[in-house]
């Protein structure tokens, strides 16, 4: 089951990555005005979820895979932030409601964190390690 998971995630966390590239204009909007270089953030971000999806699914590298999953979710708070600052609405392309802003930074990217820990086997205690 953990394997389905893990190949469920990293593949979703790819495609967002690719979508990144192919829909920058979707991704744009959401990036704060004080972000020095939006085109280039976007170009980041896109890469590292691509990396770092294609890392969760090679079972040696999902561990070090989940902790920069990690880092890159807590990365992303200014734009959640951001969203919620304007009202949950930065373009006609991406306009949620004030409480579903709310949601996703509260609850939606806490799981996806959560949720990537327990893929990369990190919220497991290793049997026999004496811990």
């Amino acid at each position: 089951m953990k394997f389905l998971f893990r190949l469920l995630f990293g593949i979703g966390l790819m495609l967002a990555g690719v979508y990144h590239f192919i829909h920058p204009e979707f991704y744009l909007p959401m990036m704060p005005g004080w972000f020095p270089m939006p085109a280039l953030l976007n170009a980041l971000a896109g890469a590292a979820e691509l990396v770092l999806g294609a890392a969760l699914l090679y079972r040696p590298t999902a561990r070090v895979a989940s902790y920069g999953i990690v880092v890159l979710m807590l990365l992303f708070i200014p734009v959640h932030i951001y969203m919620i600052q304007v009202g949950g609405c930065v373009s006609e392309q991406v306009c949620l409601p004030l409480w579903a802003a709310w949601v996703r930074l509260l609850v939606v990217h806490p799981l996806i964190i959560v949720a990537a820990l327990w893929a990369g086997n990190t919220l497991v205690k290793k049997r026999g390690s004496g811990q």
